[in-house]
């Protein structure tokens, strides 16, 4: 499943190419999984939007929205309202929010390029070009929010945002937890967007086991660990997350940052400071690799 640095390096490319530009249609697919909001919603609110901007909101892709409206007014002097004018054109705002999944991949494409087999939705814009979402396992998700008074911010993440995270509130989240250090920062709920890999990477840069309990660790290891969580996402972000399994960018191209694991996928071999072997285990359902040596 993409993570933090490769849903952020997916949203910056999508950003800097289509930011702008103007959805003129839209076609979804009839799978129903990947949609969490009803086909004719989604539709209704991406035609004739422009997208004003790209963001990564924790493991999601936000698409800000704006889509220019005609109100109209009555003429003056009309008591029965029905000699309408065209007034000031207004701007509402949406947004569509776009969750990969395990293998979902946003490609911007020309129409004249072979459509996937698993491709769930074309958005045709306005400079020719298409977006397209492709996932073929169907864990990925599609939905729109309307912003209005009531949901003025739209749609927010769980957790807190991991690289904006102060130190204090980094310790606040996790010191009194009794969950292991690996399954509490894999919780979306206290930090959004660090999954499995990068989990890994920022305990072994910390010397931390991934089966110690987060309450057992002191102010000073969990600010290690913070620090080490920051240095491995802007790492990763700047060669463009890790390409394991499908993940690629909007551009078809991989990341580079799995060449620079030291833990992570590496069961057996030898860590790359001590030599000793990396180990696997399993907590709470998820792979964890660990050096016995360096990580304490």
């Amino acid at each position: 499943m993409p993570e933090l640095p490769e849903v952020e390096t997916i949203a910056r490319g999508l950003d800097k190419r289509i930011a702008g530009d103007t959805i003129e249609s839209v076609w979804l697919g009839s799978k129903p999984e990947p949609l969490k909001s009803s086909p004719a919603e989604i539709a209704a609110v991406l035609e004739h939007s422009r997208i004003a901007r790209v963001r990564r909101v924790g493991k999601h892709i936000v698409f800000d929205l704006e889509t220019k409206s005609r109100q109209r007014k009555h003429a003056p002097g009309s008591a029965s309202g029905k000699t309408p004018r065209p007034s000031n054109t207004q701007s509402t705002r949406a947004q569509w929010i776009v969750h990969l999944g395990m293998t979902g991949q946003l490609l911007i494409a020309s129409p004249d390029t072979e459509t996937a087999k698993h491709t769930h939705a074309v958005l045709k814009l306005a400079s020719g070009r298409e977006l397209r979402f492709v996932d073929p396992r169907r864990f990925g998700r599609l939905a729109v929010v309307r912003i209005d008074s009531q949901n003025g911010s739209g749609f927010s993440a769980p957790g807190d945002e991991p690289l904006e995270a102060q130190i204090d509130r980094f310790i606040t989240l996790f010191r009194h937890r009794k969950t292991p250090i690996k399954s509490a920062l894999l919780n979306q709920k206290l930090l959004s967007g660090v999954g499995n890999i990068y989990a890994d990477e920022a305990l072994f840069r910390a010397g931390i086991r991934p089966r110690r309990r987060a309450s057992s660790l002191t102010r000073a290891q969990l600010r290690k660990l913070h620090a080490a969580l920051i240095e491995v996402l802007r790492e990763a972000i700047k060669l463009g997350g890790s390409s394991i399994n499908d993940y690629v960018d909007a551009e078809g191209r991989e990341g580079f940052f799995q060449l620079q694991h030291r833990v992570y996928g590496r069961e057996g071999k030898p860590c790359l400071v001590c030599r000793t072997p990396i180990k696997r285990v399993i907590i709470a359902g998820r792979s964890s690799h660990y050096c016995p040596h360096c990580q304490k």
